[in-house]
């Protein structure tokens, strides 16, 4: 259990994880009443979330499902499969494609510097391949190396994080089809490194996150998977997303009132899901909140300085997510996996936060991000908030949460609407 400290912010005793370092950024509005003592809120621990999770038309992998023995250890994916793709060899992509999400998003193409890295659990044998088969239907670079470890690749190349190569786990697999495809999809001429850690336990992800952000050139991070917040087991990892000039990204998760780690680190940036609607132009008609994405109050993680702005909504805790883009597998991406899993291989469609995490990470490579840190990011795009800069999501419910005008727990500050401030 890490170290406790209590400090006073409106109406209640703030008791969050690690120390100082923790509480540095906590600051009490003059307004505010003078405070009282109050018990830390209650929690209810999900344990298997499956019923959660299980939707009309939609197929949930056995990796996306938090089971009683993970919480405190390890961590889950966050993406689901539109019904009819996985139970159907589909012959080509049938979901959204790169030029629809660009298009809806207002982001030009063929942008992208520098490097993204991708951290996941286990390994993908087939991610190369996979990957040149995805870009080259859409018309995006590929990787002519014909080792997916070589130094020298300019496109797309894989790091084991511990040096050794990880079993392989074709639920993952499919995990790392969609960050690697989806970061590429909005940030063509960026790097894509995909860091596969050793196994899903946070530890070993958080070391692969270490990883990451030292390899040459990356400035965006995307970590798509969570593990259900449970006390201050995680919030010793919050150092780790650390680097200056690196953002890192989270998925908010695909249960509704979902709280996950590391998306509620105050070092990440919390990413949410949406319904997106397109007319026959690839514009976007409207954008909803997602119905099942996660987000809502850390019981644990202190609020910190970049949501000083919303602090009337969240008082003393971190409030997740920051931004969103879209999540839902009915509305969801085109996706390549010839890894066979569940018995289903090749195009499917594919939705979850593990979508809006990439798309956000490779939207903000494409806009050129000059943002030294995770916070910085996340104090900047706050600042859009109202402006046209940022398509205000203000329908759609998750659970007890409600999308509305201006910051909300579920789209954050809202979704992409061109590149400027981001």
């Amino acid at each position: 259990m890490g170290k406790f400290a209590s400090l006073c912010v409106g109406s209640v005793i703030l008791i969050g994880c690690g120390g100082t370092s923790g509480t540095e950024s906590i600051v009490a509005p003059a307004s505010d009443p003078v405070c009282t003592v109050t018990s830390i809120p209650a929690r209810s621990f999900q344990v298997d979330n499956l019923k959660q999770l299980e939707a009309p038309g939609v197929v949930v992998p056995a990796t996306t499902i938090t089971r009683a023995t993970d919480i405190g250890v390890n961590a889950h994916t966050n993406y689901l499969i539109a019904e009819g793709s996985a139970t159907t060899r589909l012959a080509g992509p049938t979901g959204l494609t790169p030029e629809q999400v660009r298009t809806a998003y207002s982001i030009p193409p063929n942008l992208g510097a520098g490097a993204i890295a991708i951290v996941a659990a286990f390994h993908y044998p087939t991610s190369l391949a996979d990957f040149n088969v995805f870009s080259t239907e859409f018309g995006l670079p590929t990787e002519p190396s014909g080792s997916a470890t070589s130094n020298t690749n300019a496109v797309f190349q894989v790091v084991y994080a511990t040096g050794t190569v990880p079993t392989t786990d074709t639920g993952w697999s499919q995990e790392m089809a969609l960050d690697t495809q989806w970061s590429h999809a909005m940030a063509p001429n960026a790097k894509i490194f995909l860091v596969e850690a050793k196994s899903s336990s946070v530890a070993d992800l958080m070391a692969a996150v270490n990883v990451a952000k030292a390899l040459p050139g990356v400035k965006q991070v995307s970590m798509s998977f969570g593990a259900t917040e449970s006390a201050c087991n995680f919030v010793k990892y919050d150092p780790n997303m650390v680097q200056a000039g690196v953002t890192f990204f989270a998925a908010s998760g695909d249960t509704s009132n979902e709280l996950s780690y590391p998306s509620l680190s105050k070092n990440a940036v919390s990413v949410g899901g949406t319904t997106l609607n397109l007319d026959s132009g690839n514009n976007r008609i409207h954008e909803n909140s997602w119905n099942r994405s996660g987000g809502g109050k850390s019981a644990f993680e202190p609020r910190p300085t970049f949501q000083n702005v919303v602090a009337r909504t969240v008082l003393g805790y971190r409030g997740g997510c920051d931004i969103s883009a879209v999540g839902d597998p009915l509305t969801g991406v085109s996706v390549y996996d010839s890894t066979p899993s569940g018995g289903f291989s090749g195009w499917q469609i594919f939705g979850g936060t593990s979508a809006s995490c990439p798309i956000i990470a490779g939207i903000a490579n494409a806009a050129g991000s000059h943002f030294t840190s995770s916070q910085a990011f996340t104090a900047g795009i706050y600042s859009l908030i109202g402006s046209s800069n940022i398509y205000d999501v203000i329908h759609g419910t998750s659970g007890t949460n409600s999308a509305d005008h201006g910051w909300d727990y579920l789209s954050g500050v809202g979704a992409p609407n061109g590149i400027a401030g981001l």
